[in-house]
């Protein structure tokens, strides 16, 4: 699903679109219809002059290529990011090059017992989540003390190193950016968890949420 706001384009997964001639996407394929490419993610091909992009293979068709080694896709992800305590926000980080580490169970398993540990969270919430092969949604509701980054930091760290013993593998499990979006006031809360949850139907794995096992929602009976 793709929002465009306040000069702002929040893309958590799909298809990329081309307003006024720049694409903005951060998951699967981009293409810019005219001008200029921004991706983040996968490999990213500029039809008409520039192609920016900062992870994999990147090939210009018309002009100029840039390259960056310390990902500049993600500092102006982080550029303007203001974390506001008691604020709700819709998140979406990807595993390391899309790769799909969760159709492991047991990885899965894993870092899903990292999204249910408060000590992880500090005094943040985690309203509503789903972890899918090879990303993760939520939607997070700050305390008064720890901001976004550093709760989004903590939830990839743990969960990095439950998954690594049980693939028993190294190094970096998601990438480095996360993608945030914060909800306001009349967005719907609810709906927006539902959103979240129904991942897997959207992606054809499941026909109804209560037969995929990687998710949870606080308004769930307990």
């Amino acid at each position: 699903m793709e929002c465009f706001y306040n000069d702002k384009v929040y893309d958590f997964a799909g298809v990329a679109r081309s307003y006024g001639g720049i694409c903005y996407f951060f998951a699967g394929v981009a293409r810019s219809y005219g001008g200029i490419c921004y991706f983040f993610a996968g490999m990213a091909r500029s039809y008409g002059g520039i192609c920016y992009f900062f992870a994999g293979m990147a090939r210009s068709y018309g002009g100029e290529m840039n390259t960056r080694n310390l990902n500049p896709g993600h500092s102006a992800l982080r550029k303007g990011r203001v974390s506001m305590p008691g604020q709700i926000y819709l998140v979406t980080t990807a595993t390391l090059d899309r790769q799909p580490f969760f159709a492991n169970f047991t990885a899965a398993q894993a870092a899903a017992q990292t999204f249910e540990d408060k000590a992880v969270l500090a005094d943040a919430k985690l309203l509503a989540w789903v972890l899918m092969p090879d990303y993760f949604h939520g939607l997070v509701q700050l305390g008064e003390i720890t901001d976004l980054c550093n709760i989004m930091n903590r939830l990839k760290s743990a969960s990095a190193r439950r998954v690594n013993r049980v693939l028993r593998r190294k190094g970096a499990l998601w990438a480095n950016a996360f993608h945030d979006h914060a909800l306001r006031q009349e967005e719907d809360v609810l709906g927006t968890a539902r959103y979240i949850v129904g991942n897997p139907i959207r992606a054809g794995m499941v026909r109804r949420v209560g037969d995929y096992p990687f998710w949870d929602a606080v308004w769930l009976p307990r």
